[in-house]
């Protein structure tokens, strides 16, 4: 059951301050039995609490059917739901520069809040965008049956190890017919639709995608590793019924979604702004607008976007190696990345808005990036609060850092909740 609370944003508290409600509201936390641990930031220099409990888990409220889109490192969008509820109004602007499948994005925009985003990787607006969009259920179908995906085509031979030799001349029927439909610039919201649904179908484990099994639909494994899990498994691309599939996920999508929630939807996809660019160079977006930012930046040596994304780039005609995604290795070269990050998000937010900053342990939990991320921040100009990490399962004790149960392999978020000065 989602807690029943005013945002923060809503209330006036004339004899106490917003942050010191804020504190005091995450001190006292336990919707889910356990008490919150407040313990201490590990850096002498850095004076902020570090609150442990579980602040959101998928019990909380089930996420809702636009969110069920594969991409790789995605958090759930009770995490940013969590924080937009408490510290954003409905028409507030909620903005994530690391957009990936757009959860912040959908979310916001579920809430009643004006999205923006962001990302270098042009597949994440082809991800987001038509779920702001949307289609009815009876047009996606009426413009499959127009699509004749049985044309005689070349095809490329090494992606048989994928698909059944019909399946492939489907989907290479239906790219071309795609990226001829936004040369001519013909490409509508049922076309944008259906991109998306293809993009998220091309490779899984299961029937409900074009492919044979492989690995998990957040990534797609090279030629190579595809014929050994072929040989491994003893196993051949079946048929695959590509409208069917595009069909039956469509309507998976739009399930919960009710007449309300689509005008509303359609009415902020048009005030959207969903940009294709490096996260500390936004001049699309203005100085002193955005209330919130929610988002979770590249990690350290964990994610290879691009090495990920191949097949669904190719299936969009983009070629992977214009695509300047960040891969970093060395922990100075993060952080010198997110103060650059850091800069431009105060430049946009308006002041006294926030920023709640996901990261992770790296490297087996040997680091934790938000050691990393707060003296950026504070470079950048913004003022640390506080880090909230919401875990599942947690010993409450006065250090955690290093506890076995937050480290790797536990279902858990680190994030430094951030502010831009009132004045500066």
């Amino acid at each position: 059951m989602e807690q029943k609370v005013l945002s923060f944003a809503q209330e006036n508290h004339a004899s106490m301050p917003l942050l010191e409600q804020l504190h005091r509201e995450i001190a006292a936390f336990k919707e889910y039995g356990k008490e919150t641990a407040c313990l201490e930031f590990p850096h002498p220099a850095v004076r902020i609490p570090v609150y442990v409990n579980e602040f959101w888990t998928s019990k909380q409220r089930a996420a809702h059917s636009l969110h069920e889109i594969s991409y790789r490192a995605c958090f759930k969008p009770q995490l940013p739901r969590f924080f937009i509820t408490r510290l954003t109004v409905e028409g507030g602007v909620v903005y994530d520069p690391f957009m990936g499948r757009g959860t912040t994005v959908i979310e916001a925009a579920l809430l009643n809040r004006l999205p923006l985003g962001c990302d270098i990787n042009p597949l994440s607006r082809i991800l987001t965008y038509p779920r702001l969009n949307l289609p009815e259920i009876a047009e996606v179908k009426e413009r499959l049956e127009r699509i004749d995906l049985e044309a005689p085509r070349d095809v490329r031979e090494d992606l048989l190890v994928f698909y059944h030799p019909e399946t492939l001349r489907a989907i290479v029927n239906l790219r071309e017919y795609l990226l001829k439909r936004e040369e001519h610039g013909e490409m509508d919201g049922v076309d944008a639709w259906i991109r998306m649904v293809a993009t998220n179908r091309l490779t899984g484990h299961s029937s409900g995608f074009f492919s044979v099994y492989t690995m998990p639909p957040n990534q797609a494994v090279s030629i190579e590793s595809q014929r050994k899990i072929n040989e491994r498994r003893a196993q051949t691309p079946p048929p695959r019924d590509v409208k069917a599939i595009i069909m039956r996920k469509s309507r998976s999508l739009l399930r919960n979604v009710t007449k309300s929630e689509a005008a509303l939807l359609r009415r902020l996809a048009a005030r959207a702004r969903l940009i294709t660019s490096s996260a500390e160079r936004t001049p699309g977006i203005e100085d002193n607008t955005v209330h919130l930012v929610v988002t979770s930046p590249p990690f350290l040596d964990v994610v290879n976007y691009r090495q990920d994304n191949w097949l669904r780039c190719w299936f969009n005609g983009i070629d992977p190696r214009s695509v300047n995604i960040w891969q970093l290795n060395k922990p100075e070269e993060w952080q010198e990345k997110m103060t650059g990050v850091f800069r431009e998000l105060k430049r946009v937010l308006v002041p006294g808005g926030w920023v709640a900053f996901e990261v992770g342990e790296v490297r087996s939990g040997k680091l934790l990036l938000e050691t990393l991320a707060v003296p950026a921040a504070m470079r950048a100009g913004l003022v640390p609060e506080m880090v909230i990490v919401n875990s599942q399962a947690f010993t409450k004790t006065s250090n955690c850092w290093g506890i076995e149960n937050l480290k790797k392999g536990t279902n858990s978020n680190r994030i430094v909740l951030l502010r831009k000065p009132l004045s500066g």
